[in-house]
């Protein structure tokens, strides 16, 4: 997390520079009056200016002042908890450090705790579920890198969380059933079926399989693991439009989320393809490329092509290069050959009991 730290007072200062030596990745904003010799990050246009910018550009600020100038500078800005970044009150003596905005997917509440941990303050935290201690399920999705959607039932199954409602977890993979084993009313599950079929007033599945069928119900929370590989060969020229094209369908036909796609895998020779680099920066998608000499280690379901081999120096492509990015041989789509690509899907990280 980047954090930008502002102070606008002489002993508001003083304790910004305490919490930028202690935070890491994080930078300190003030006045010019108060600029040193070496300071360069100094400020001479109003506060109310300069927090929508860096509200925009950071993804936490701790703010030294009152509370009433980041509410009022901040309001016109703020588009969702989703998207907005931490917000966390301090004042200028250091007491208190107050999670104002984003509390648990920005990460607001731990900023606010390491804040005031760091110059010995007391953080201030409201959200319900920490009052009570009770795991949130947008905290946890947060420090576990799970998506949350949709984002308007997070507060009614935290809502239920509060009332010791009963509410049916499915976590396959054991990503978060730790946070929740002991809480009141969660019941664990194994696998989305025998999930459904219990009587309960809330779910919540962590899942890559596509849960667009329950978007209209209110009771149901997705949190969504980037565990997917896509493991991509394809033909020279290829365009991106057919390397979408093929993923999106293999994606439908497996009823699997586009949105837990990982990274993008291939072999070394295809570092220039301009089809796959085109794909993989509009979806905001990391690309990983292999040797060939890598990715003949490995061993996969398909016999060795021979096109492959003559063209690229490796008797297959897509199904070891998803394979060496998730770091496991757990194949969920065997190589499929469409058109000028072929593809091959993989699932990262799934640490089973």
């Amino acid at each position: 997390m980047n954090i930008a730290i502002v102070a606008i007072t002489g002993p508001g200062v003083l304790r910004a520079r305490d919490l930028g030596n202690a935070l890491p990745d994080s930078t300190v904003f003030y006045p010019e009056r108060y600029a040193r010799p070496t300071d360069e990050r100094v400020f001479t246009s109003p506060v109310v200016e300069l927090l929508p910018k860096l509200f925009a550009e950071y993804d936490g600020l701790i703010c030294i002042m009152a509370s009433g100038i980041v509410v009022r500078s901040l309001a016109p800005h703020l588009k969702g908890k989703a998207v907005d970044p931490a917000v966390v009150v301090m004042d200028e003596k250091g007491q208190y450090a107050v999670s104002l905005l984003s509390g648990h997917l920005g990460g607001a509440n731990d900023l606010a705790r390491s804040a005031a941990r760091a110059i010995g303050g007391e953080a201030v935290i409201t959200t319900a579920t920490d009052v009570n201690r009770l795991p949130a399920w947008d905290d946890v999705a947060r420090k576990e890198g799970l998506r949350v959607d949709p984002i308007k039932n997070i507060r009614k199954l935290n809502g239920l969380l509060l009332d010791k409602q009963d509410i049916v977890l499915v976590d396959r993979c054991k990503r978060i059933s730790e946070y929740f084993s002991a809480v009141p009313g969660v019941s664990l599950f194994e696998n989305i079926g025998e999930g459904m079929r219990a009587s309960a007033k809330g779910y919540v599945f962590v899942t890559h399989f596509d849960a667009s069928q329950w978007h209209q119900r209110e009771d149901v929370l997705i949190l969504r693991p980037r565990d997917l590989v896509v493991g991509i060969g394809c033909n020279r020229n290829t365009s991106s439009d057919e390397i979408e094209s093929v993923i999106r369908d293999e994606f439908a036909s497996l009823h699997l989320s586009f949105d837990s796609i990982v990274c993008i895998a291939s072999i070394e020779a295809k570092n220039d393809e301009a089809g796959l680099l085109e794909f993989a920066a509009r979806e905001n998608l990391p690309l990983e490329f292999h040797s060939a000499a890598a990715l003949n280690t490995i061993r996969v379901p398909s016999a060795p092509s021979r096109h492959a081999e003559q063209a690229v120096g490796a008797q297959g492509v897509c199904e070891p290069a998803a394979i060496l990015s998730a770091g496991t041989d757990k194949m969920l789509l065997e190589k499929q050959k469409r058109g000028n690509v072929t593809i091959a899907i993989a699932e990262k990280g799934c640490i089973r009991p």
